[in-house]
């Protein structure tokens, strides 16, 4: 056991090193393009509803009916979910890095395709849309469990919490990317084409140079993927896979050392012991050691998710219902990109990006447990205090209130379970299982997003934004009380918390 327990201490202990940020920007450059791609088509759905869905003689612009509208926004989320639950049981069976490159190339062609359409007609325009954005999701999916794994497998145990923090931070950077892409797009093409308001000119208000602009902020997606891909195939593969999973401690010495440094003497190597790789998945040990611990990771992404989901895809419904957003029909198309954009990017600045970013900084000082409960807590006060005196917030002098309001529920989602719950499951799991059940934990945040996705929909149109909130709020509570099932990770070895240490002794 001697040699297998060496590499996996000096990993533990090594020094925080330039390799770490290097890992820590490949794999968060995945990040930055998922949030970039996910988010993005909330800014477009508005434009595409107006170039498509045009009603002569109708008084507001055309919008995209409610069941395209909920296929255009959620159908990534159905390919991510595909994605999480695939390439999370991949890695686990072929190594972290062979699937690492192909997670990446799928979401670079398919960032392009979202950009191109078969035809011209409503259906078969939306139809492409569709069936690139389900795949591009996929490429997205691979990337959860697979980021999450690499960076817990390659930190120290010290600083293991803020690595892979970081790496799901990026996802803020993606979505202020997001709104800016917009911003500058399409104020670019409105100085070229300057256009009257919908009411002026129902026609006029939507030129035809309109069709390249909602193109060109899918297309941009594939830029910062197909950035990183070199290094992505250059990354050794982990040493913790390597030693504990594929039982090879000299490769493990050696492809650690080629990128860290670390004090391993390479002479003394143990024949390779042959053993049974313990026990799987759907064993009762699992359920023993473990099965709360799914339930936990599970139940609380997925709670997380709907909220999360549903106000990040829907906040310019909400932006507009409280007036922030001025009528569609007083707007030109581009005018409205420009605004939506112009409201995301703020709303990302200002709580979005900094709670990512006070994880990052407090997560092995405050532990994984108490930032997600803390985050919760917050986040149902704030929803709650948001629809209880819903009529009050959207009296015109009370709007910046409510923005204010709405930002500190995002601000807590990030500071709080939105990074932890993506953090744990890379921590708590057994080296064989861990990508696998990263990926499942992911998946069931997914099937939240789409609850969100569709659920917000209906529910807005159904029984208003008011009882929408109410609803989410509860279920920010519920996400509070699942979390006591979560085993706090911080300090400590992944063999420790996993019980991989004492099984293999």
């Amino acid at each position: 056991m001697g040699r297998e327990q060496e590499v996996l201490n000096a990993l533990d202990v090594a020094k925080t090193q330039l390799y770490h940020f290097t890992a820590i920007i490949i794999a968060g450059m995945g990040f930055f393009t998922d949030a970039y791609d996910l988010f993005c088509i909330s800014l477009v759905t508005k434009l595409l509803g107006r170039i498509y869905y045009h009603k002569d003689g109708s008084d507001t612009p055309g919008s995209l009916p409610s069941n395209v509208s909920s296929a255009v926004n959620g159908v990534a989320f159905v390919g991510t979910l595909a994605g999480q639950l695939l390439f999370g049981w991949l890695g686990d069976k072929m190594g972290r890095k062979k699937v690492y490159g192909m997670t990446l190339m799928l979401m670079v062609v398919c960032s392009i395709a979202s950009g191109l359409s078969f035809g011209n007609t409503p259906t078969s325009v939306m139809s492409t849309l569709c069936f690139f954005r389900f795949w591009l999701g996929v490429g997205i999916g691979g990337d959860y469990p697979l980021s999450a794994t690499i960076m817990s497998e390659y930190a120290n145990k010290k600083t293991r919490g803020a690595f892979i923090a970081a790496v799901f931070a990026m996802q803020g950077f993606g979505i202020l990317a997001g709104g800016m892409v917009a911003l500058v797009v399409s104020a670019a093409f409105e100085s070229k084409f300057p256009a009257p308001s919908y009411q002026v000119d129902p026609l006029g208000s939507t030129v035809p140079q309109t069709d390249f602009v909602w193109r060109i902020i899918l297309m941009f997606g594939a830029i910062p993927a197909a950035l990183t891909y070199y290094w992505r195939t250059k990354m050794p593969e982990t040493a913790r896979y390597t030693a504990l999973v594929a039982n090879n401690a000299r490769l493990a010495a050696s492809n650690m050392s080629k990128v860290l440094q670390v004090d391993l003497e390479a002479e003394h190597d143990e024949a390779e012991q042959s053993r049974g790789n313990g026990y799987g998945l759907f064993s009762k040990q699992f359920l023993a050691r473990h099965g709360l611990h799914l339930l936990g990771t599970t139940t609380t992404w997925f709670l997380l998710d709907i909220a999360f989901y549903s106000q990040n895809l829907f906040q310019k419904d909400i932006f507009s219902a409280i007036g922030w957003i001025p009528k569609a029909s007083t707007m030109n198309a581009l005018e409205e990109v420009y605004k939506i954009g112009r409201a995301q990017t703020l709303i990302a600045l200002c709580s979005t990006v900094p709670g990512y970013w006070f994880t990052v900084a407090l997560i092995d000082r405050m532990g994984r447990f108490a930032i997600q409960l803390m985050g919760f807590f917050f986040m149902t006060v704030f929803m709650f205090a948001l629809a209880i005196p819903y009529h009050h917030w959207t009296l015109p002098k009370n709007r910046i209130g409510f923005v204010v309001m709405y930002s500190l529920t995002f601000f807590f989602a990030n500071f709080g379970p939105n990074t932890t719950t993506f953090v744990v499951p890379a921590e708590i799991f057994p080296a064989r299982l861990r990508s696998t059940c990263h990926g499942i934990s992911a998946a069931s945040g997914k099937a939240g997003a789409m609850v969100g996705a569709f659920g917000f929909l209906f529910a807005e149109n159904g029984m208003g934004v008011r009882k929408a909130l109410l609803i989410l709020g509860g279920l920010n509570f519920l996400g509070l009380l699942f979390t006591l099932l979560i085993p706090e990770s911080k300090g400590k070895s992944l063999e420790e918390i996993s019980g991989e240490g004492e099984e293999r002794n």
